[in-house]
């Protein structure tokens, strides 16, 4: 059974997909009405109210994803829950058409003076002459920010007859021609403009990026609007230069602190605002709470989500084609961990044949992941590996080879210890399964599952008969044995698979064996 806590208002069809679930049980209460419940919940949905902060994440230990009814992740501390090795994930398309229209919306109400005259007749007045506008057509409109919602703002404008100039650094040519948009410098836009519009995400660069240097690197009379994040503009300058006249009029419906309350732009009759309302849609409440939902529950039952935040992005395609390289993956860093229990410095995966073609790098976390989790005392999993893995200073990489020692696929893993190097081979067979074919330098084939005993011991006669007869005086039964060695005489390996685990006596008993060198119990 997964609980999940939503902590803000959601759509109740959007939530649909998880009620129907028998293995899932929702409370619908604000985060502080079930402060003595937190440590019981699985998942966490939000909107924007709810802030998840350090705070919170340590108070919620079984917390595993938070799924965002939005956008914008801001109101997540995304480094925080990465760190506790928690999911986010948000509802990237769900109110991408709401937000585009509401901010066309804004433009045309602004240029034309709507609000203002809609006043002016509820106050039983008439003054057409009060309240001339401007003409959207044949405008240059300014972009900041060309995603999902920028580039359908730019398909609403190209309709209305306007020149749309566009700045994103990672927009490509290509794709500006075929939306038939022109890619501009960010000093170019904030010149040829006389309307801009920013649909940037609120980060270190652009906070305050239209601010007091770059506003007044715009046109006289310059429109601006902000349906995106607050602080992107920056309000204290914004207040600068309408005072001065230098811009012509805002259009706001997102702030640097909301509630807005009493705002000095609030004075301003050439300012309209909304209450963050570009995704107050019926449509986009059900789409955003859908997708949200949706994920969470693929998540909760093992499938790969597509919206996460912190998390390699993967489609069901790519994760159907992976998914028996990520549990392979996973098998094969929780036994090198355990047989390599030293310090590590570095680890290094290879990948070859067929799997090589493939997305590794969720492969890869999965295998860190599988490493790191007998080492540390809190969760890991392919969310935080690489950061612990960094805290740790374990570094790690990929590398690839046309090397797949006669499979279809091989994955490599050396890992790097302060006297030691130790390395593994495994392969998936299909309708066979995982399998182990090198270990510790031997060739070798078993199957990296449940309770396992490795034994490096001198190839003499008798030394299987003296290990089976230590497992039956202790009532262990022997399921798999698989040998290997390097040369007829010399070091050699046998790999165990056993009905129940093995004791710490047990153990000793081995390695007290003359010619047994090492003794490990690896469980999987």
């Amino acid at each position: 059974m997964f609980r999940i806590l939503v902590s803000d208002s959601m759509s109740e069809e959007g939530l649909a997909p998880l009620r129907k679930s028998e293995q899932i049980e929702i409370v619908q209460k604000k985060v502080t009405e079930v402060e003595h419940r937190l440590h019981e919940f699985d998942a966490l949905l939000v909107r924007s109210a709810t802030k998840v902060t350090e705070e919170l994440l340590e108070k919620m230990p079984n917390l595993k994803i938070v799924g965002r009814a939005g956008v914008g992740v801001d109101n997540i501390d995304v480094d925080a829950a990465t760190r506790h090795g928690v999911v986010v994930i948000n509802a990237p398309n769900g109110n991408t058409i709401s937000t585009a229209e509401h901010t066309f919306a804004m433009m045309a109400a602004l240029v034309r003076r709507i609000p203002q005259a809609h006043i002016s007749v509820k106050s039983r007045e008439w003054n057409r002459n009060a309240f001339v506008g401007n003409e959207l057509y044949g405008k240059h409109l300014g972009i900041i920010g060309f995603g999902r919602i920028g580039s359908e703002v730019a398909k609403r404008a190209r309709a209305f007859g306007m020149k749309v100039h566009v700045y994103d650094p990672f927009l490509t040519k290509e794709r500006a021609e075929k939306l038939g948009v022109t890619v501009c410098t960010l000093d170019e836009v904030l010149a040829l403009s006389d309307i801009i519009t920013v649909h940037t995400p609120l980060t270190k660069e652009t906070k305050g990026l239209l601010g007091e240097k770059n506003l007044a690197k715009t046109k006289k009379g310059v429109y601006l609007l902000n349906c995106a994040r607050g602080g992107i503009i920056d309000e204290k300058a914004l207040l600068q230069f309408l005072e001065n006249g230098h811009v012509a009029g805002a259009a706001l419906d997102v702030f640097e602190k909301e509630p807005l309350g009493d705002h000095p732009l609030l004075s301003f009759d050439n300012v309209i605002v909304t209450p963050h309302l570009g995704a107050s849609t019926v449509e986009a409440q059900l789409n955003v709470a859908a997708q949200v939902a949706e994920e969470v529950l693929q998540f909760l039952e093992g499938k790969p989500v597509t919206s996460s935040i912190n998390l390699p992005t993967l489609s069901k395609e790519v994760y159907a084609k992976i998914q028996s390289f990520y549990t392979l993956a996973k098998k094969m860093g929780i036994l090198a961990s355990q047989f390599m229990n030293i310090p590590v410095q570095e680890i290094t995966v290879t990948y070859a044949g067929t799997v090589a073609d493939l997305e590794t790098t969720y492969i890869t976390r999965s295998l860190l992941a599988g490493f790191l989790q007998p080492r540390v005392a809190s969760t890991v999993n392919e969310v935080n590996a690489a950061m612990i893995a960094k805290e740790r200073g374990i570094t790690f990489g990929e590398k690839f080879s046309d090397d797949t020692y006669g499979y279809a696929n091989c994955i490599s893993l050396t890992v790097y210890g302060e006297n030691k190097v130790f390395t593994m081979k495994g392969t998936h067979i299909p309708t066979y399964g995982d399998r182990i074919v090198q270990f510790d330098g031997f060739s070798i084939d078993f199957a990296p599952e449940g309770h396992l005993l490795y034994i490096q011991h001198h190839d003499k006669p008798g030394m299987i008969g003296k290990v089976g007869n230590v497992l039956g005086a202790h009532d262990v039964n022997i399921a798999t044995m698989q040998v290997g060695r390097q040369k007829a005489g010399g070091k050699a390996i046998m790999m165990l698979s056993l009905d129940k685990p093995l004791d710490e006596d047990m153990l000793q008993t081995f390695i007290n064996i003359g010619d047994i060198e090492t003794a490990k119990k690896l469980e999987v």
